[in-house]
Parts: structure tokens; sequence; C-alpha cells
């Protein structure tokens, strides 16, 4: 992790016209590299977003015997096929603060005949991981220490894997993915029957690289069928703009009168801008331009308006799809005329922290009344919010709540101090360098 520091904001935004590129899609960053190690000769990527949790994934991959070189701004991946990790008697494997490496690399280590040793820092050593462990050891694994469901754990994997049918009910592209990526390596057939759809990353990437990989679509939901231990081969790729960190600018511009932003070549993946549609309901401007399709994803450039937007009641039906995003809906919501009310989004408390408690607590220290259960949050929404003196807001260790209450500095004058700024590092390095390059922010990093 990154040096701590803070960040401090004591002045509102001025009115802006821009045009911006985003870094690497950290979703797509991440399975890049997975797949690559899979598949027989180099593949090379392009616009690998270079954040702490992508690194940790690269770093994993060569503690397992993966060459990786990077030249001119190109990560080159030398795949040597299935099953093809170099173990030793015990192969300890840190995957820091990301979830996404930790359970997708688990569904690699699964099939691989080896122990391996699994442990993250002190937010990610906390996440349940017992949604990949029951799947996983179906197909023929063990978890050390039998029934613990958290990091640190021992993947004991099995150079006999068995095909198995999977009900996915959670709308975990995670797990989804991990099945999948055991499934690679897996004699027969592995079958998924997607009860709620999720980011189909994997999927796409699959078909792509010319695994045998089929999508049957029903009524709700999807049936996934993989037929294993297929060879694949190395790819060139150019990563597109990632939309959770576009959405970040694209709330600072709805919220900034007389504003205007572009910005180019995000992807655009249906499964992934649910936080657009959501945006529409609330009466914002905003416009998806220049829709092509690229590596089995949809890429475009997102145009958007400052706009006077309305309190929502947000469908359950978009919470997979927007799942990164709530805490900016939140920010919004905090500062409109009316109630908001957001259902159906238990997994929040899941994530990198409990996200609806956490976000509740920020807000009610700024003066936005809240009321919370379970799995949904009750915003009751002023847009005369003024903070008469300064507020510290800990974002404890999570990196989408430290940039959602910078949004809300900026957009509101603060002053606000934000604590653990360098958790931001895990997905959007360039995140406060790009505020101060494009926007013309001062702030104080303390």
């Amino acid at each position: 992790m990154s040096r701590k520091f803070s960040i401090l904001i004591k002045k509102k935004i001025n009115k802006f016209n821009k045009t911006l590129n985003i870094e690497g899609d950290k979703s797509i960053s991440i399975r890049s590299l997975l797949l690559a190690s899979q598949c027989i000769g180099k593949s090379k990527i392009k616009n690998l977003l270079e954040s702490e949790d992508v690194l940790h994934c690269k770093k994993a991959l060569e503690t397992l015997g993966v060459k990786i070189r990077k030249n001119k701004k190109i990560y080159s991946i030398y795949g040597n096929g299935l099953n093809s990790f170099k173990v030793k008697k015990l192969t300890k494997i840190y995957v820091g603060n990301s979830g996404t490496t930790c359970r997708l690399l688990a569904g690699l280590l699964a099939t691989s005949s080896g122990k391996f040793y699994l442990h993250g820092d002190s937010s990610l050593n906390k996440r349940d991981m017992s949604r990949i462990i029951v799947p996983l050891e179906k197909v023929g694994c063990f978890f050390h220490p039998i029934k613990k469901k958290t990091l640190p754990f021992t993947i004991e994997g099995t150079g006999m894997p068995l095909a198995q049918k999977h009900v996915e009910k959670i709308g975990s592209a995670q797990v989804k993915s991990a099945i999948l990526l055991a499934g690679l390596a897996t004699s027969g057939i592995t079958k998924i029957e997607e009860k709620i759809i999720s980011r189909n990353h994997t999927e796409n990437f699959l078909n792509f690289i010319g695994a045998d990989i089929k999508v049957k679509k029903l009524k709700e939901g999807n049936i996934i069928l993989l037929n294993g231990q297929k060879n694949i081969y190395a790819f060139d790729y150019v990563i597109p703009s990632d939309p959770s960190s576009a959405a970040f600018f694209i709330t600072m511009t709805l919220l900034t009168p007389n504003s205007k932003l572009l910005i180019r070549n995000v992807n655009c993946n249906p499964t992934r801008i649910g936080f657009i549609s959501i945006l529409k309901k609330m009466n914002a401007k905003i416009k998806i331009l220049n829709l092509k399709k690229k590596y089995g994803e949809l890429i475009g450039d997102i145009f958007v308006e400052s706009s006077k937007l309305k309190p929502i009641n947000c469908p359950k039906k978009y919470t997979t799809s927007s799942i990164d995003e709530f805490p900016l809906l939140f920010i919004i919501a905090s500062i409109l005329n009316g109630i908001s009310r957001f259902s159906g989004i238990e997994e929040l408390r899941h994530k990198e922290s409990d996200r609806i408690r956490n976000m509740e607590k920020g807000l009610n220290q700024i003066g936005i009344k809240t009321k919370s259960t379970k799995n949904s949050l009750i915003i009751f929404g002023n847009p005369n919010l003024k903070i008469k003196r300064k507020l510290e807001i800990d974002p404890h260790k999570d990196h989408r709540i430290a940039m959602s209450y910078i949004i809300l500095a900026l957009v509101t004058g603060g002053p606000i101090e934000i604590n653990n700024c360098e958790t931001i590092n895990t997905s959007f390095p360039s995140f406060l360098k790009i505020i101060k390059e494009n926007f013309g922010i001062k702030y104080e990093a303390k």
C-alpha cells in the first residue's frame, strides 16, 4: 500500500468544458493477464491499468512462473498453456486488496496440482470467500483450514478436476468467472445457470480468444456452457477505459452548473452501465456516442452536461450493472431536493467495506438524514447543504468511498478532509492528477 495521506478541499469547482481519456478498465485488465497466462504464445496488451489491484495480479502470476515484460506501454505475457504454472512445495501468493484477483486466480489454482497459500491486506482478509470455496471444492480441490471462509487460506489443487453444473444466484461476476477459469482445464462441459445476470467480460474474452464457450439467453438469466481442456492461443488486446472510473467525472459534471464533458473510448458493456440508465431516470443529460464493438465489448464516447436532477426510487434491476457506482449515486441523492430510495443493494455490504454503513456515516456527518436496512438505503436530500466547519471523512480504506467524497467536496466547496486517500491507487491511480491538470483544482495533500 502507498504512503498514507489525506486530501483537504476548501473550494468549489468552477464550470468547465473538457474532453478526457480515462485509464484502462480494471476488470478487463485483470482478466487479460490471467487469460494470457493460460494461452500458448506471447500476448500483447495495451492500455493495461497500472493500479495496485492489477499490479498485484501481475506479481501473483510472476510468482507462479509467468514471464511478463513491459516495453513502451505494451505488456507482453508469455503463456505456456493450461496448467502451466510453476509450483513449489507451497507457493505463497499475495493479492493485496484485489478481490477479483483472489477469486479468479483461485479458479485457475483449483485445477493446478500443488498447494497455494493466498493472503491479502487487512481489508481483503475480512471478505467472505465462501462463495468461491463451495463451487471450487465440487470441482475437486481442497481449501485449508477446513471451513475457513476468509483469507489467508491454502488451496490444494487437483490434477483430475470434474466438470460440474453450478447455479449462480448471487449475481457475482467473480464467482462465475472463477468457475469458468477452473473449467478451462477441466475435461467435459462446465455448465453455469446464471439466475441474475452479472458483468460478462470473462465470457466475452473467452469467446474472443477462441475458447469453446456458448451462452444461451433465457427469459431470465443465461445458461453458460464451457467445453474444457481445449488449447487457447495468444492474443493482442487494447483495453477500453473504465466506466466505473469515468463515473466520478460524470457525476462531477452533472452537479457543476454550465459544464460539459466528453470521455473517450469507454467500456459501454450493458452489464456495466446501469449507472447511466439510473442517471437518465434522474433527468441527466447524458449520451453514448460512436458506439462500436471491439474484442467482444461495446466501446463508445460518453457525453454529459450539467443537469437539474430529480430524486429516484432506484429499480432493483440495475443493481448488478451499477454495483460499483452506488457510493456516487448516494452522493448525488444527498444534494437533491427530495427523498431517494435504493433497495436490493445488500451486496454493497460485502465490497471493500460495508458501503451502505460507511457511506451513511459520512452523509450523516455532513448533515444528511438517512435510513437503512440490511439491503436498502433511504436518503433525505438537501440541496441547500452548507458545511460550516471542516469535516473529516473516514472512507474505511475503501477507494470508491474516498473518491466519492472528494467529488462531493468539489461540488459543495467543502471544507472536507478525506483520509486514507492512498487507497485510490487500488483502482484509479491518475484520479487526483486528472482533477488537478484538467480542472485546475487546488487541494491540500496532508
